[in-house]
């Protein structure tokens, strides 16, 4: 399965099943056992997810697991509060998040540098990983908790970092995921950079709306219910 998945158009038609190759299948517990890991991978493999995305601390589990599937298998750091590492820790932990097989990396960036004015620092935090990692790095931007001006920069300094995606929000306790966030990130991607929303996706009808709106990937840990169409209101999805 190709780590990319090419940007919908504005009247893509899908049924609740072919969404899952657009679906990062999201599982960060702290209490997930290895049992649970195994699960959420095979559950990745069972409805065609994209990705499993996990713990750091999980990846040699769910590698071996996924080995051979096509299923990708995506990690994150600096989250989920994000801006808490020092760079430093970041590059290195990336670089280690590699080593174990990770194809795909999400990471928290510094919100207080960039409202502080810190934006070379804000830059190199992120080209650190990208260089560390060393495959596709997408970058939770917090857009709620930012103003105009400092979205503007957040979103031409991560590209100049090298990022391969740009994402509103590191989870549902941010922002809900909306078409309006994701306009917002593609309207500016530049050719190459695609745009993944994250943020309390529980359903089939949002995830589409998404889709619609331009994302090319979907973050989730309600990926079950929005592929057989269960998913509302009442869902639980970080």
């Amino acid at each position: 399965m190709s780590e990319t998945v090419t940007t919908p158009a504005a009247e893509l038609k899908l049924s609740p099943a072919e969404l899952a190759p657009y679906i990062q299948h999201t599982r960060i517990e702290p209490d997930a056992t290895r049992d649970d890991m195994v699960a959420h991978a095979q559950e990745a493999v069972t409805y065609g997810f994209n990705a499993a995305m996990v713990p750091a601390s999980w990846l040699p589990v769910v590698v071996a697991e996924l080995r051979g599937t096509g299923v990708e298998v995506a990690s994150a750091l600096d989250f989920p509060t994000v801006g808490v590492m020092t760079s430093a820790g970041k590059a290195a932990e990336a670089a280690e998040i590699a080593r174990l097989g990770a194809t795909q990396l999400d990471i928290g960036v510094q919100v207080g540098w960039l409202k502080s004015g810190k934006y070379d620092e804000f830059r190199e935090d992120i080209a650190g990983v990208v260089r560390a990692f060393g495959g596709p790095v997408k970058v939770m931007l917090e857009l709620p908790l930012l103003s105009a001006q400092e979205k503007e920069a957040a979103v031409e300094l991560a590209m100049e970092a090298g990022v391969a995606y740009l994402k509103n929000a590191s989870s549902g306790q941010i922002e809900t995921a909306g078409p309006e966030s994701v306009r917002y990130l593609v309207d500016r991607a530049r050719d190459g950079v695609r745009v993944k929303a994250s943020g309390s996706i529980k359903s089939y009808r949002q995830s589409l709306e998404l889709l619609r709106a331009g994302a090319s990937l979907l973050g989730t840990s309600a990926g079950k219910a929005i592929v057989t169409d269960t998913g509302d209101d009442h869902t639980v999805s970080y």
